[in-house]
């Protein structure tokens, strides 16, 4: 009897101590599928962070979107009018990074070509195989819209060009990245892996091994690669395989660039990795655009971002990596590619 009663008590001792384990929520957000995967044993931890990351999406995806009406539409309206518009401190704030990283970018990316990404017809949750009016095209490329017409005082925006409409599509996941680890940190979440549309950050561990992901091959169902993601780290990836739609057997990504007004090619996937540091999440979805657009220029770019790990896939699938992300890559079938520094 003594022997059963220590047996019972056994299993009540063990069934109180749950393994760590991998806890997922998922949404749609930002146009794409968001995971937050926390790993820990605290399943209703884990769940209440994560319910309050994906709230923090759900309120930035409707405060900041470029087309539903949003404290971004209203500044659009107001820059339209020639007025100026006081915004919100964390707009503000946006705004004056994201000036700062088209700077450095050689304003390739630049957040203030919302009325071109909306003449393409990327502006609506289902594309319009059109091409746009190419009077219309002209006269906005001709109009130069950029972030440096922006003049920021404070939490006062206007813009000395009428033509620029604030889209921040490609800065906008980075920034949330930021802010998702910010709160899981702060609910004492020390281990977890973020995962906006292929833009991805990860905190701590998986237990006793890094987190791992896939670099996605732009042309097939699967990864080029898989990786180890460390503490602190995000990567990026911009590419021609998401929101895109062909015409006459020609792709047209919604990736413009603004020396042409057109979508860019000669690049289907641009990868960027960006070591721990501050803001690293909005780092990997910004500076991944330029290396994009720059084609053949795009290790050029990635330098302006200090970014050493990085790997293009050119117009042809030809493979381009730098030195120090292939020593990070595992390749699950032989591939040829140039190794760049």
């Amino acid at each position: 009897m003594r022997a059963a009663l220590w047996l019972l008590a056994c299993v009540f001792v063990l069934g109180g101590c749950a393994r760590p384990q991998v806890f997922h929520q998922e949404s749609f957000v930002f146009g794409t599928r968001v995971d937050v995967a926390v790993y820990g044993e605290d399943k209703a931890q884990a769940d209440a962070a994560s319910a309050e990351v994906l709230r923090e999406f759900d309120r930035l995806h409707r405060a900041y979107h470029a087309w539903e009406p949003s404290e971004l539409t209203a500044l659009n309206a107001a820059i339209a009018r020639g007025e100026t518009m006081e915004v919100s401190e964390e707009l503000a704030t946006m705004l004056r990074d994201a000036q700062r990283l088209a700077a450095a970018g050689d304003e390739l990316f630049d957040p203030a070509l919302g009325g071109l990404i909306e003449l393409w017809g990327f502006h609506t949750d289902t594309f319009v195989p059109v091409r746009p009016d190419p009077d219309k095209l002209a006269a906005l490329v001709a109009a130069h819209p950029r972030m440096s017409d922006l003049t920021i005082d404070g939490r006062r925006v206007s813009s000395r060009n009428p033509a620029v409409q604030l889209d921040l599509g490609g800065y906008a996941k980075g920034y949330a990245l930021d802010r998702a680890a910010s709160l899981l940190r702060a609910r004492g979440i020390s281990n977890a892996l973020i995962n906006i549309g292929g833009n991805v950050m990860a905190l701590g561990r998986k237990g006793d091994q890094p987190w791992r992901i896939g670099i996605q091959h732009p042309r097939a169902p699967a990864p080029i690669a898989t990786m180890p993601l460390y503490d602190g780290e995000a990567i990026g990836t911009s590419g021609d395989y998401q929101r895109y739609f062909e015409l006459d057997g020609v792709r047209y990504a919604h990736l413009l660039d603004p020396r042409t007004g057109q979508p860019a090619h000669g690049t289907q996937s641009l990868t960027v990795l960006v070591t721990p540091r501050p803001d690293a999440g909005t780092l990997s979805d910004a500076a991944s655009k330029p290396a994009y657009l720059a084609n053949a220029g795009w290790r050029e770019q990635t330098r302006h971002f200090n970014i050493d790990h990085a790997l293009r896939v050119d117009a042809e699938g030809h493979v381009q990596v730098t030195r120090a992300l292939r020593a990070r890559l595992q390749f699950p079938a032989p591939i040829e590619m140039e190794v760049v520094d």
